[in-house]
């Protein structure tokens, strides 16, 4: 029998004192679509005017039984509890690493930089492909990162107060670990405004300027993958966004692009690659991991960051490994984001 994990400890540094500094004021969240990734909340208020809950999001039943205690690594299918080096040897075999998250939750921005610090260090991960950047700013962020461009000029020229907009400072230190190790940084993410407009009239409104920035290729045939995000869209309530179908399409547009970059990385001789994204397109599989497998086999290993706190449970297919935090409960955002413009003022 597995010996109980121990908490794990972080070390504060200047790198990630800022994300400390938040957790410490963090107070609840509804999990919602944001837990789950699927259109995080600057498009959904940009497509559908806001949302209502009409309750509590339920997480998917867990056949390996509800874990209270944050702190705590599991090897899904098998129920085996790791400690944080053998997570780190396991998965550093892999040529891929899916790290997920909850994107305002600051504790797990501290887990993936734990992760990628230790990836880097002894297992020779030299690219991280960020979901927080579009494919179309990827010169900007090769600025960046080569110096050329101080840190608020970058910031502007990827526009992220609308392209993303959560807090930088959750994601600083990520930023900053992966230039100082001199690691490429992949912006893989589709434009926001393609996403958007795709939300509310569809793959046949683009113009061909406009289709040329996403994948080629979009499946929209996984029966499993329609129900569960069906199961996401139906908890909320849209005031704009009737149409599901659209909804699931900018959802496929979104992970099918990101699954192309990420692909098109490895096959041109890419080094192994750690992916940092939310976790509602890494759960199950079917979001971007299963869609870079069917373009390129390669071994890979997803990590679900999931608050334990009573949540509910997951099943053992949710992913390979889940790192249990305690940040978030139902309740209120840490901080609100800014509304981001719809596609009508965006074109």
């Amino acid at each position: 029998m597995a010996e109980p994990l121990k908490e794990v400890n972080f070390t504060p540094t200047a790198a990630y004192s800022s994300i400390i500094a938040i957790l410490a004021k963090l107070k609840t969240i509804n999990l919602g679509l944001i837990f789950y990734g699927l259109l995080p909340a600057c498009l959904i208020a940009a497509f559908s005017g806001g949302c209502s809950s009409r309750g509590p999001f339920k997480a998917p039943p867990l056949s390996m039984g509800r874990v209270e205690r944050g702190g705590r690594i599991i090897h899904l299918s098998s129920g085996r509890e790791l400690t944080f080096d053998q997570l780190i040897k396991e998965v550093g075999a892999k040529r891929l690493v899916f790290v997920g998250e909850i994107h305002d939750d600051p504790e797990h921005h501290l887990v993936q930089v734990q992760i990628l610090q230790a990836l880097m260090a002894r297992r020779g991960f030299d690219a991280v492909a960020m979901e927080f950047f579009q494919r179309i700013h990827q010169v900007v962020v090769d600025r960046y990162m080569e110096g050329e461009l101080d840190e608020k000029a970058f910031l502007q020229a990827v526009d992220w107060e609308k392209s993303w907009s959560y807090d930088y400072s959750l994601y600083r230190p990520l930023v900053l670990q992966t230039r100082n190790q001199g690691a490429r940084l992949l912006a893989v993410n589709a434009p926001g405004s393609v996403v958007r407009k795709v939300a509310r009239r569809g793959l046949e409104a683009l113009s061909a300027s406009e289709r040329a920035l996403i994948a080629r290729d979009i499946d929209l045939g996984n029966q499993r993958h329609r129900r569960f995000v069906r199961r996401v869209f139906e908890s909320h309530t849209h005031r704009d966004l009737k149409e599901f179908e659209f909804f699931y399409q900018a959802q496929c547009v979104w992970e099918e692009t990101m699954a192309s970059n990420i692909a098109e990385s490895l096959r041109h001789g890419g080094p192994k690659t750690v992916v940092l994204c939310g976790n509602g397109h890494i759960i199950h599989g079917f979001g971007i991991p299963d869609r870079v497998a069917r373009r390129l086999p390669t071994d890979m290993a997803t990590i679900l960051l999931y608050p334990a706190a009573g949540r509910g449970e997951l099943e053992k297919q949710s992913a390979d490994y889940v790192w249990l935090t305690g940040g978030h409960r139902l309740g209120h955002p840490v901080r609100p984001r800014r509304k981001v413009p719809g596609p009508e003022q965006a074109e």
